[in-house]
């Protein structure tokens, strides 16, 4: 019963996604048809068999049960029904194929134009609602052994200053991964003890980021604490804002996301904990131990406490707060923000299906379908609004893109033979468009099989 309730969630949830995102879309095909003046018979979210629908005006409006698209069907134009009939008498005024070259192209790009919008405006409302969390810039960044970072030869303690040409001014103190993938290869120059050094990524970082669940290993999050609370353990411990965790237990400490699984693995009631205390910061605390003069390092002391952690939820809790603060952006602020958000996924969705379609990353890790899709949507649903609004967004961009590849039966693949009309102003043969069409169409459906298939593969 758990099981079946736990998969009604998941398919809920992407049945949510998907229906915006086509339901947008295909608004986009129906409001440009409308603007120039074209019939639209039929709009329709969702393939056939019909759930429900109603006729309003010349157009039927239909919700339908298969949820893997939708479609706007207008008068005049080859699409997927593949119905030509209508298209052996001369053109009506109204039709889509009387209409002039420009008119029909905006008409096929609206459903793009529309989703890229809907992501710009997503990533516009998620900024003015929710701000901006980020960690004010604390210097060198933080490396972990023997990750991607460490194997491109960054070390901890390295300063950045240029990400693939462009100069870092340590206005973020957390390197996008997006800015990360979008060079082919990722290029780093970094300041170490006076000398510049560069360094290049690996030609496959995609998939060597899905093989390590997207841990690059490097960070500006290092696990500095932020905040301690009041009546806490980590306040009876002394502990004060800007001590640095090194270790806690027998786990070596590196970044803030490695201090609540250290904490939970302790299973004895008293936690061991090292930290570092930058001589800016008060003298050591009481009870504490100085750590072994083989381990100090400049500009402070190593310091060993113990602590008894509280339990709520099952959960050990000490009681200090990440070094973070929150960015609010204003109506003006937070559109351009939304735009740039839109512009640099836009680049980075782009970049990575380059690089899979052209054998620099692994095809089969890196392409997710419909069951990959539902799985990171749930996850994200889990975690709260902004996080499922987010990847809502995404999955629009996602959408827009793939849509405007130059693949027949895709609105890419119509935009392609409106281009050819319109340079050689001649009308590309129906025959041509039909048999073209149903290659089109007989390809993605091997495509959608084999993607599903290894999302299965990939579980």
């Amino acid at each position: 019963m758990a099981f079946l309730a736990d998969m009604l969630s998941y398919v809920g949830w992407v049945l949510l996604a998907i229906m915006i995102l086509v339901f947008v879309h295909e608004l986009g095909h129906f409001l440009f048809a409308k603007l120039f003046k074209m019939r639209v018979d039929k709009f329709s979210v969702g393939f056939p068999p019909r759930v429900i629908g109603f006729t309003w005006g010349e157009t039927e409006y239909v919700i339908g049960l298969t949820p893997l698209g939708g479609y706007v069907k207008i008068a005049g134009m080859v699409d997927e029904s593949m119905d030509t009939d209508a298209l052996v008498a001369e053109p009506e005024d109204y039709e889509f194929r009387a209409k002039p070259v420009w008119q029909r192209i905006l008409v096929i790009i609206g459903g793009v134009l529309f989703n890229l919008i809907l992501a710009a405006m997503i990533f516009s409302g998620l900024k003015a609602t929710y701000g901006e969390a980020y960690i004010p810039a604390t210097g060198s960044m933080v490396v972990a052994d023997s990750s991607i970072a460490h194997n491109m030869g960054l070390r901890t303690g390295d300063n950045l200053i240029e990400v693939n040409g462009k100069p870092f001014d340590g206005s973020h103190s957390y390197l996008g991964m997006q800015e990360m993938l979008l060079a082919n290869p990722i290029v780093l120059r970094v300041e170490r003890e006076g000398e510049v050094l560069t360094f290049e990524g690996p030609d496959d970082i995609m998939t060597q980021l899905n093989q390590t669940e997207g841990f690059y290993g490097l960070s500006f999050d290092p696990a500095i604490v932020g905040g301690v609370r009041v009546d806490s353990p980590a306040e009876a411990a002394g502990l004060l804002p800007g001590d640095v965790f090194v270790a806690i237990g027998d786990s070596a400490v590196a970044f803030w996301g490695d201090v609540s699984p250290a904490i939970q693995a302790q299973v004895q009631a008293g936690i061991r904990l090292v930290m570092f205390r930058p001589d800016s910061i008060a003298a050591a605390p009481d009870a504490a131990t100085v750590w072994p003069d083989s381990m100090q390092r400049t500009g402070g002391t190593l310091y060993e406490v113990a602590l008894n952690p509280d339990s709520t939820g099952g959960r050990a809790i000490i009681g200090v707060d990440q070094l973070f603060r929150m960015r609010s952006f204003g109506v003006g602020e937070a559109a351009v923000a939304g735009v740039v958000d839109t512009w640099m996924n836009t680049r980075l969705i782009a970049s990575s299906l380059k690089r899979i379609f052209t054998g620099q990353d692994d095809f089969r890790e890196n392409i997710g379908g419909p069951v990959m899709i539902a799985r990171a949507t749930k996850e994200a649903a889990d975690r709260g609004a902004p996080f499922f609004w987010n990847i809502v967004a995404v999955l629009s961009i996602t959408l827009a893109i793939i849509n405007i590849l130059p693949i027949p039966a895709l609105d890419g693949g119509h935009l392609v033979f409106l281009l050819y009309e319109g340079i050689t102003r001649r009308e590309p043969s129906l025959k041509v468009r039909m048999v073209l069409q149903q290659i089109g169409m007989v390809v993605l459906l091997i495509f959608m099989v084999f993607i599903i298939f290894n999302d299965f593969l990939n579980l």
